[in-house]
């Protein structure tokens, strides 16, 4: 059997090379369980989970370094401000019951600090400020409990943010909703646009004062699905000293699979409503043959074209691993060195193989940290709800 020259170069790298994932939806996994249904020593994390992608058996043989657990929830859900600190809770539950493992991290340098323990950097985001019901106050309990990246909305638009996947309301983002991304620079959170809609991605490029990320998003001239970064957005990141983080979900990445469910899906790429999905998916496999797979190739694709646009220094990963489909080559996260060894093979260098991995995050995250410190020397906190902001 012939050796996998670049998959061992890739896992040689990552003896010392820290490697981060932008995000990964795990606790909600563990919430909606049926045996486990949030406690996260019933779900054991120590045993491999055939069904779906995440447990600690395959993050260590993946080689992460730092892992992004969202705290996500629908936007529908009853007591959204609740359900985000239950959220947040299970994943510092996690990181308690699994302390030889996870490292409970809130800085940038937590990342190579857990790399020489062995350990993997934990750390919380907020998939959804519908969790603040329209208040300020919020932004900052959350950050004081570790919370160090903010996704502004999910599948949704929300009072004050149009998301890509709804239809819009505010033509981007309210004054409420400004003070949001501006609350966020103060607290030295990360302000993530991945759900948002062109409109709002460009406001925020527009009004923050750090660097932003697209935590799970993929390139939209090669799949044209609204989740993903069209160009004109694409070419303002380098100036703005941001990251597009690339994602798994197959819809994302291949327009082939995307085009394939459109029949069931909404003009926003959303399930459409009243519609038995599994039923849909029978049908068209019938009709049409079974969706069209997406693969690591075509992932690294949308990486190589980000970086050819703006430059390898603005493209990371963000898996979105949420226990559904996976493109093939990147089943469960055991895979990360495969896709780091697919770049390998097509020329990157090592500067530019650990800019992806880990270099380019970590950049952005110690500029959002100085932005910060900075900001809190001049400016108080924002109070208010939607309420008191007005256009």
């Amino acid at each position: 059997m012939s050796k996998d020259l670049a998959l061992e170069k890739a896992q040689r790298l990552l003896e010392t090379l820290p490697l981060v994932d932008g995000h990964n939806d795990l606790p909600w996994v563990i919430r909606i369980d049926r045996s486990a249904r949030g406690d996260v020593a019933a779900y054991d994390l120590t045993r491999v989970h055939q069904n779906t992608d995440t447990d600690i058996p395959r993050l260590k043989a993946g080689r992460l370094s730092a892992q992004f657990w969202a705290a996500f929830l629908p936007t529908a859900v009853p007591h959204p401000a609740r359900t985000t600190l239950e959220q947040i809770d299970l994943i510092r539950r996690m990181n308690a019951l699994y302390p030889d493992v996870f490292l409970a991290a809130t800085r940038a340098s937590d990342i190579p600090r857990a790399k020489k323990l062995g350990k993997i950097a934990s750390f919380m985001t907020v998939e959804s400020g519908v969790g603040l019901e329209n208040s300020l106050a919020p932004l900052r309990i959350w950050q004081a409990a570790g919370v160090r990246l903010m996704t502004l909305c999910h599948n949704e638009t929300l009072d004050w943010v149009d998301s890509a996947t709804d239809a819009p309301r505010h033509g981007g983002l309210t004054a409420f909703g400004r003070a949001v991304v501006r609350e966020l620079n103060r607290l030295g959170m990360i302000v993530d646009c991945a759900h948002v809609s062109a409109d709002v991605m460009h406001q925020v490029l527009d009004i923050s004062r750090a660097p932003i990320v697209f935590s799970h998003s993929n390139a939209r001239a090669l799949c044209d699905h609204p989740r993903n970064v069209p160009d004109d957005v694409l070419d303002r990141v380098k100036a703005n000293g941001g990251l597009v983080m690339a994602t798994f979900v197959p819809d994302f990445i291949n327009q082939a699979s995307r085009d394939w469910t459109r029949p069931f899906k909404d003009a926003y790429g959303k399930n459409a409503e009243g519609i038995d999905v599994m039923a849909a998916m029978r049908t068209r496999s019938r009709e049409a043959g079974p969706q069209p797979r997406a693969t690591l190739a075509q992932l690294a694709d949308h990486i190589e074209y980000i970086a050819n646009r703006v430059g390898p220094a603005h493209v990371g990963i963000g898996s979105d691993f949420f226990g559904g489909p996976t493109p093939e080559g990147l089943e469960d996260v055991s895979r990360f060195p495969h896709l780091l060894a697919e770049m390998i093979r097509r020329g990157w260098s090592d500067e530019a193989i650990a800019g992806l991995a880990s270099g380019n995050f970590l950049r952005v995250f110690r500029a959002v940290e100085r932005a910060g410190a900075r900001l809190r020397k001049t400016e108080t906190p924002a109070l208010g709800q939607t309420s008191d902001y007005t256009a």
